[in-house]
């Protein structure tokens, strides 16, 4: 067992007790959490935080107090969480200026259970406003900058999260999902990134933009970690030991998925897929027809109509004082402003969101079952994002890729929305790239409810590239 697995077994604080890299004279909880708030100051300037927890030294003292039986497979765990899930004592704000003072009376469920397991929250990170957008840059807390290269987008909407384990800051934390925000930064900051299957964790506490769609998720440096947050998360047992890659079926998607791939992601996809099968594993090439239209019926009519139900009934609970129109004029990224008010303009109607939810969803969840049984595949094997990351000044509403100006929202979810509305898991690796490239990430999706066997197929795929 490597370092990184044992600190998702044992928790930071506990190696740091053993002596594993730190010294052990020092309490180890409270030790985890002086570095991670001392590299928190040292990247200030990448913007990766709203709000940091002043009582996390305390807390971790209190974890040091513990008798060792007490302890829980998280102790001591330093963890960042988006800022659109709450932890009590802390401002949910969304990374909008009209929330800024909006305190939870209680812990989102997901945070309820990583606390109870000893995990200790660092802080709130910063995302793209509302969670409405890919990038994180957000023009009332700054713009995330990418862990490995400042001058990069981040990634959202959970770009805080994903440039803070980039960072090392933390080696694991809290994301949301709603078309790809977990593991479009992953990607993007060559960590790791979970969406599970939808309802595998509670969604209470979350400021959620579509019922239908948004998950909280897991990002870390490794696979190891994702399991064991996934695991407490899930009230579940952890399944640590990885998938035999000898005989396992990955489908390749070709038509869709793999149009117009920026050649840095091209390479390295044709360098994972070659490995892949000198280890064993069959490759499936199987298109799955239509998916693109399909997929576009749905996402938009699903998350707009529901933002316009979701977000007022948050905001009079929240900001009861506050109408509407005072809320969307406070909104201070101009791309989040637009869409937000689209859909409470009702831009949506009633029957065009009946029919994506109750016609058209279905429709793409049996593609992708009949995909998944016809072809007997344990997953399928696609690049997380065709493009790479572009300059944070550069990019705007648009985005280059391909010599063209494209919708950079559009382009950017492209290969993660199709999963995201059919709720099943998914999850982005990070590919070796040559030295100072930009990021690449691998998606793998499963079958609905396969959560620990994708990740346990994510430790065998992370430990072949390791070789």
């Amino acid at each position: 067992m490597n370092v990184q697995q044992k600190i998702a077994a044992a928790g930071l604080a506990a190696l740091i007790a053993a002596g594993i890299g730190c010294s052990p004279a020092e309490p180890a909880a409270q030790q985890a959490i002086a570095r991670a708030e001392q590299l928190a100051a040292k990247y200030i300037d990448y913007n990766l935080m709203i709000t940091m927890n002043a009582d996390a030294a305390q807390q971790a003292a209190e974890l040091d107090a513990q008798p060792p039986r007490q302890r829980g497979s998280l102790w001591g765990l330093p963890v960042v969480v988006k800022d659109n899930i709450d932890v009590f004592g802390l401002p949910t704000t969304g990374g909008t200026p009209a929330l800024a003072d909006h305190y939870p009376d209680a812990d989102a469920g997901v945070v309820a259970r990583l606390r109870s397991a000893g995990a200790i929250v660092l802080g709130k990170s910063n995302l793209h406003e509302l969670a409405y957008g890919i990038t994180s840059k957000n023009y009332a807390f700054g713009a995330v900058h990418n862990g490995r290269d400042f001058d990069l987008i981040s990634g959202g909407s959970s770009g805080g999260t994903a440039a803070a384990i980039a960072l090392g800051v933390v080696s694991a934390g809290l994301g949301t999902d709603t078309g790809g925000s977990t593991r479009i930064p992953a990607a993007l900051n060559g960590i790791v990134g979970f969406r599970p299957t939808l309802g595998r964790y509670p969604n209470s506490g979350l400021l959620t933009i579509s019922s239908s769609r948004d998950t909280a998720g897991p990002m870390a440096k490794d696979v190891s970690a994702l399991i064991a947050l996934d695991a407490v998360m899930a009230a579940q047992p952890a399944e640590t030991k990885p998938m035999p890659l000898a005989g396992v079926r990955l489908g390749l998607p070709h038509e869709y998925f793999y149009d117009r791939l920026d050649p840095l992601v091209a390479t390295a996809m044709a360098q994972l897929i070659t490995k892949l099968e000198a280890a064993g594993v069959v490759m499936v090439e199987a298109d799955m027809a239509g998916i693109g239209e399909l997929n576009d019926a749905i996402g938009f009519p699903l998350v707009l109509f529901e933002t316009g139900e979701l977000l007022p009934q948050f905001m009079a609970k929240a900001r009861p004082e506050l109408s509407n129109a005072d809320f969307i004029a406070a909104i201070a990224s101009p791309d989040v402003k637009a869409a937000v008010s689209a859909a409470f303009s009702g831009a949506i109607s009633e029957t065009d969101y009946s029919t994506a939810r109750d016609q058209l969803r279905p429709q793409l969840q049996q593609l992708y079952a009949t995909y998944f049984e016809r072809n007997q595949l344990d997953a399928l094997l696609v690049p997380t994002v065709a493009l790479t990351a572009r300059a944070i000044d550069e990019i705007g509403d648009m985005v280059e890729w391909g010599g063209e100006q494209r919708p950079a929202f559009q382009s950017y979810i492209r290969n993660t929305d199709p999963s995201s509305n059919a709720g099943i898991p998914s999850l982005s690796l990070p590919l070796p790239v040559p030295e100072g490239a930009r990021q690449v990430g691998a998606m793998l999706d499963g079958p609905v409810g396969s959560d620990v066997r994708l990740l346990q197929l994510g430790l065998a795929i992370e430990q072949l590239l390791e070789e």
